[in-house]
């Protein structure tokens, strides 16, 4: 099996957690549910029903008060997390200085990371990956062989030869139910998949987003005469680079603000990772210890 978290990334996870900020299920987990019942911390006592374990009931009270109590915890309720791969061509895209390492690369490593994080909490998990006519999906289990399994999946992605087609979303909506965590990788490049993300989100789903981008998406550093070529419709534009730098960082900072503002107020949990920056930072950002959501840095750079 590849090793899709290399042992320093993962010593790099310790301390994070995947935090529901609702859980709803049944069962035991690490997340505070709302309901009550036998479970691991005490909440409150209330009056013996018919019906109720005998096991349940506080002796000691009874001893005290002569009248039956049963002791009512908060049931903790394993999360379900779900980690949505963007597989479209754009996805592809590197940068010069580390040809070896794509977007793709990125998302695969991060979308592993939170098996490994559900793993160690005894949460289930599955995988979503978008890309062209066939998305590859793994139902929710959990266990190290469904960790594995998932990690194959991921090994077998490959960049798609367009985006991600609307049409294939559509039935998919009902694989992921409520209560879940999704966390959404992708560069966003594709409104399909900023329109998926804000739909789970109003349908009860609490959706985190990674937005993933090269280094030479952000800075722009070309120079001289360029043609760029959009991976997933085949348009060509070409350019002096220099002269159309400043347009293009403006224009690419102000629709990374917008998109994060959009995210924001359908309360989405959102941050960008660049592939020259710690593939940790955007995992400390959503599950570290009072984790926030970083503002787009000024004069970071969409495709012209």
């Amino acid at each position: 099996m590849p090793i899709l978290v290399p042992p320093e990334l993962r010593a790099r996870l310790r301390g994070l957690r995947l935090v529901a900020r609702s859980a709803a299920g049944e069962g035991l987990g690490q997340h505070t549910s709302r309901s009550r019942g036998a479970g691991l911390e005490f909440a409150q006592y209330r009056g013996y029903e018919p019906g109720d374990e005998l096991r349940r009931i506080d002796w000691k009270l009874y001893a005290r008060s002569d009248r039956y109590f049963v002791r009512e915890a908060e049931r903790d309720s394993p999360l379900v997390a779900w980690a949505v791969v963007d597989a479209s061509a754009s996805m592809r895209q590197r940068d010069a200085a580390r040809p070896e390492y794509s977007k793709l690369d990125a998302a695969r490593t991060l979308a592993a990371c939170v098996f490994e994080l559900a793993l160690r909490q005894g949460d289930r998990f599955g995988l979503l990956a978008l890309g062209g006519a066939a998305p590859c999906f793994v139902p929710a289990s959990g266990g190290p062989r469904q960790r594995d399994r998932c990690a194959l999946e991921l090994t077998r992605l490959a960049p798609a030869s367009g985006g991600v087609e609307a049409a294939v979303l559509r039935p998919l909506w009902e694989r992921i139910q409520p209560p879940a965590v999704v966390v959404l990788l992708s560069d966003f490049f594709d409104d399909a998949l900023s329109a998926m993300a804000l739909r789970l989100a109003a349908a009860r789903r609490e959706v985190l987003t990674v937005q993933l981008l090269t280094a030479e998406e952000r800075d722009f550093p070309f120079r001289g005469g360029h043609r760029f070529v959009d991976p997933e419709s085949g348009v060509e534009r070409r350019v002096e680079a220099g002269s159309v730098r400043k347009d293009y960082l403006e224009r690419f900072g102000a629709a990374r603000a917008d998109l994060a503002r959009r995210f924001a107020a359908a309360g989405i949990r959102h941050v960008e990772h660049v592939l020259d920056r710690p593939l940790d930072e955007p995992l400390r950002a959503l599950f570290g210890a009072g984790g926030s959501t970083p503002p787009p840095a000024r004069g970071e750079g969409m495709p012209a």
